[in-house]
This record gives C-alpha cells, structure tokens and sequence, in this order.
C-alpha cells in the first residue's frame, strides 16, 4: 500500500475506533467517568477529554496551552484535557461523535499517530471498568507497524522495543527482529505504550526485558 493510500485507511480506521468509544461512553455512571484510567494520572474523564482536544478544528486552544505551560507540550497536553474535560459528559460524548471523522495527519507520526492514540486510549478507559476494548485487527496492526517502524514519538520511548520481537498469538504476525515477546496484539500494544496491565498476558523471554523497560 502506498503511503498515502496507508495514510487514508488510518484516517478511516480512527475515526470508527471513535465512534466506538463514544458507544461505550454513552453507557457510564458519573462513578465511572471519575475513575482512574490506565494512563497515569487521567481520570476516564481527562482521557476524553484528550481525545476530543486533540480533535478540535481550532489550533488556538493547543497554542493557548502550550503557552500557559511555557513550552512544555507534555504539561500542556495534561491541561488542555483536563480543561476540555470539565465539559459535561454528555457533551464530551457528542463532540467525540461529531469529530470522529476529522483528518489528522500531525507531522512527524502522521495519520497513524491518532489512530494510535485513540485504540490505546479506549483500552485505558475500558479495562479498568472491566468493560470490553475490542478494537479492529487491522487497527491494532496497523498501531504496531507505527509503534515498531514509524516515529512513534510521544507513544514508545527510544530503545524501549531495541532488540525484541514481538509475536502475535491471535494472528500469523510479528513485529521487530530479536528475542520474543508473545502475546494478543493489543496486549503487544499496549505494553510497547507503557501500560504495565498488559505484561500480564504476554509470554516469552523478551516479556521480562519489556517488562524491566517499562518500569
């Protein structure tokens, strides 16, 4: 596939692993929204709200931010969701909707950065509700192939996949090139995004050097 054609079926792929989020989130008690994520220090809420920020048509909110944060991105990515999450949910849900087809293709990760963001984000909101993350296969692989080839910057630090191989137990696919880590692919993604609950379903030598690497 060409990298445009690649560039679309992402665009495409983000904005249905949106949608069907914002299905999930329809269903969730004012408990739920408050809960802690699978990203530290987000409440399901914050997640959301990141979601639907880095959603917005505007550039101006982000610039504001960035500002506010005196150039620091990561801190001011933290506060512009916390921000955009003191929306009502409903609300957060229907913007959710409203802007899942909008076409971002950031520079440096291109289109395969928000589809990234948006199948590792459902996983944080749902598994700590004990709810189902059933992203689509062909969106989870294409997270990895960003995660392991592209420049997953923000997503994967550097040197955290140097040397391992990562092995799919639920499709005939592998990733990178060295000592194996096996496992569901979404687990295989979540983990190379730093998310410790997903070690657990992972097997093979390179799952404790994965795991020493997260942290």
């Amino acid at each position: 596939m060409s990298a445009s054609g690649r560039a679309a079926s992402s665009v495409l792929a983000a904005a249905v692993e949106r949608r069907r989020l914002a299905d999930v989130l329809d269903g969730l008690d004012p408990t739920q929204w408050q809960a802690a994520s699978l990203c530290a220090g987000w409440t399901v809420r914050t997640v959301v709200g990141h979601l639907v920020a880095a959603l917005d048509p505007s550039p101006r909110p982000l610039l504001a931010a960035v500002v506010r944060a005196r150039g620091d991105v990561h801190r001011a990515n933290t506060d512009l969701a916390g921000r955009v999450a003191e929306m009502p949910p409903a609300q957060l849900v229907q913007l959710l909707r409203d802007r899942a087809d909008r076409r971002l293709v950031p520079p440096v990760v291109g289109a395969r950065g928000p589809l990234t963001d948006v199948v590792v984000h459902g996983a944080d909101v749902c598994r700590p509700l004990g709810l189902p993350h059933e992203p689509a296969p062909s969106a989870v692989e294409a997270c990895l192939d960003f995660v392991t080839t592209g420049r997953p910057v923000g997503f994967v630090p550097r040197g955290r996949l140097r040397g391992l191989r990562l092995v799919a137990t639920d499709r005939d696919r592998a990733w990178g090139a060295g000592t194996p880590v096996s496992g569901p692919a979404v687990d295989l993604l979540l983990a190379a995004c730093g998310r410790r609950v997903a070690l657990e379903a992972l097997t093979g030598h390179g799952a404790a050097v994965l795991r020493e690497r997260i942290g």
